[in-house]
Formats: structure tokens, C-alpha cells, sequence
């Protein structure tokens, strides 16, 4: 017999990358809409914004999202316990710690990659926000920072996680060069290293880990899934949403169920006319689905609907509708 616990680790087998500025909720809801079985992350939200901030606003979404996990950001362990209890009050069903975003206002903050370098304050905010909820507590993080050796230096950080008793790591398969690289330039131009990740997954055993960073394709992430408990795919995800279609097959066991983008299309019409209704902005909604249509005759008219007609005051949920008239009948196929 499942049990929440069980279906939260089965989902982490294909979970998609918490992404500030992308991951909202109408995002979200697009997402889940193509699978219903992997994790959905929100944006990262910093722990002084959920105690002070507009709650509803950076932590509501739609029950639909299940099972979604809420990324904070944040270094100091009172602070984090406290945004972790309202967090789960939400109903999220894993409360994720970030450790791994290089951004400037991040690093000023004190939380994020720099973090990396202090392994004993973040087991600190582990335990107290462990403490604070009955919901799993995980960590997303890179391999390293800087000139650290990453052979010691991501096992001493994972085994201080371990002890902290966190449930689950999520590990981009990059250091962040918190000195000379952009926050841009830290998503690409440090190397990959896969293998470091996959002894790191088999050295922490039974504990899940998953891999994240420059997976770009469905058979790359299956193959990932040899050495990882999951993957977690990031911009490729958000950029080619349609891939996700094939997820709930190809992960999860579930029948073929080809996914057409008319229903898809339909459906956020429905949406958009429920959060307009609400006070949302339509381009806030269908920016989220400019790649849609990618490699189909229309596309480039269809990416201007969505955007530009999309922005015009008073414009409704009909756009959504028009943007997908103006792709050639044939392609209007599922995936």
C-alpha cells in the first residue's frame, strides 16, 4: 500500500528544476498538465518574504500541482523554521533548501551556492526546519564552489546534510565559480561532471539523490537513471515543454497516452480565464507556453500571439485560442 511518503520518493524520479523568475505557478500549472506524475518545484522564495511577505501571493498555487515542493532560500536556522512552518501550512508535500543558486542577490544574502562552504550553519538550518514540520526536508546544491577539491569537499557537505537527517539531495552537476562568473555564465561554463555525482549517489545509499545540470533530452535523463534515484531537468524542461509528455511513459510505467496540444491549449484557456477573472495578467500566463509549438509550420506567429497580443490591454483567454489556429491544420497532432 502506498503511502504519501512513498509516492513523494517515487515522484523525485523525474522532478523539474526550481527556476527563479520561471517556475511560478500559471508555469506550474502548464507543467502539470503534461505530467501528472513528476515533482514540481516553485520558485525559490527566501525565508524573510515568507515570514513578512505577501504569503498568499509567493505561496499559493492550485491543488492540481500535487506533488509540488516549495524552495527556500536562506542561512539562518530560526529564520528557515519558521518560513518552513508556514510553508507546510500550505500543504506543500517537501520543503527544499537551496544551496546552490550563484546569483548575486543570493550571495549577498548569504544563501544559495555560497553556502556550500559551510556545511556545519546549513545542517544547523536542516535540523531546525526538520524540527519544524513532518514533511521531508531536502537539499538542492552543487558539486562545489570556487577552488574547492570536490572530491572532499561535496562528501563533507553531504555527510553533514546526512546527519542533520535531511531526506533526499537534488545535486547540479557543476561547481559555481561564486568569483569571475555571472550567475548566466555559472549555468554553462563550469563543466559538467556526471561521475562525480553518480559516486556521490552510490556512496549515500539507500538515501535518494538526484542529478541535475545539462540534461537535454528524455534518453539523456532515462540514462542518468543507472547510476541516480531521479533527474531533475531544468531550462530544456520550461524552453521544450512538450517533452514532458513523454514523461509519465517513460518514468513512471504509466500507459501511452499521446498528448494533444489542442486539449493542452483548451485547457489553459479555462485557466486563464479563471486567474484573469482573479486579477492576473494574460502575458503572465501564456509566456509560459512560447515553446509549445517549437518545430511546428506557425510557430514563430504562434510565439508573437502568445507574447505580443497577449500583453495588449483587455486581452482575454481567447488569445490562447487564436495562437493555436494559427498553426497548419496537420500539426495540430499530439506529440
Amino acid at each position: 500500500m502506498s503511502t504519501p511518503a512513498s509516492r513523494l520518493a517515487e515522484a523525485r524520479r523525474f522532478s523539474i528544476a526550481p527556476m527563479m523568475d520561471w517556475t511560478d505557478r500559471h508555469c506550474r500549472y502548464l507543467h502539470r498538465l503534461l505530467t501528472k506524475r513528476a515533482l514540481l518545484f516553485t520558485e525559490m522564495v527566501t525565508s524573510p518574504a515568507v515570514i513578512h511577505g505577501p504569503r498568499d501571493r509567493l505561496l499559493g498555487y492550485d491543488e492540481v500541482e500535487h506533488p509540488v515542493a516549495v524552495q527556500l532560500g536562506g542561512s539562518d536556522p530560526r529564520e528557515l523554521a519558521e518560513a518552513t512552518r508556514i510553508a507546510a501550512s500550505y500543504g506543500y508535500d517537501e520543503i527544499n533548501l537551496n544551496v546552490g543558486c550563484p546569483s548575486d542577490r543570493v550571495q549577498s544574502g548569504r544563501f544559495g551556492a555560497c553556502l556550500m562552504a559551510e556545511p556545519t550553519l546549513v545542517a544547523d538550518c536542516v535540523r531546525t526546519m526538520r524540527d519544524a514540520t513532518d514533511k521531508p526536508v531536502t537539499v538542492k546544491c552543487r558539486i562545489g564552489i570556487d577552488d574547492q577539491d570536490t572530491e572532499h569537499s561535496l562528501d563533507r557537505f553531504a555527510d553533514a546534510m546526512v546527519a542533520a537527517g535531511v531526506d533526499a539531495l537534488y545535486v547540479h552537476a557543476r561547481k559555481a565559480w561564486l568569483k569571475g562568473l555571472s550567475p548566466k555564465e555559472n549555468r554553462d561554463i563550469p563543466p559538467l561532471d556526471y561521475p562525480r555525482v553518480y559516486r556521490l549517489a552510490e556512496r549515500l545509499k539507500p538515501m535518494q539523490v538526484m542529478i541535475n545540470g545539462g540534461i537535454k533530452t528524455i534518453r539523456d535523463a532515462e540514462a542518468h537513471m543507472a547510476h541516480m534515484s531521479g533527474v531533475m531537468l531544468g531550462r530544456v524542461a520550461y524552453h521544450e515543454p512538450m517533452l514532458l509528455a513523454l514523461v509519465d511513459e517513460r518514468f513512471f510505467g504509466e500507459a501511452a497516452k499521446p498528448v494533444e496540444l489542442r486539449d493542452v491549449m483548451l485547457a489553459m484557456a479555462e485557466y486563464a480565464e479563471r486567474e484573469i477573472s482573479r486579477g492576473a495578467r494574460l502575458n503572465n500566463i501564456t509566456r509560459h507556453m512560447l515553446g509549445l509549438a517549437n518545430a511546428r509550420a506557425g510557430a514563430r506567429t504562434f510565439r508573437q500571439i502568445l507574447s505580443v497580443d497577449a500583453a495588449k490591454r483587455g486581452a482575454g483567454p481567447e488569445v490562447i485560442m487564436q495562437a493555436f489556429d494559427a498553426l497548419e491544420p496537420e500539426l495540430q497532432l499530439a506529440i
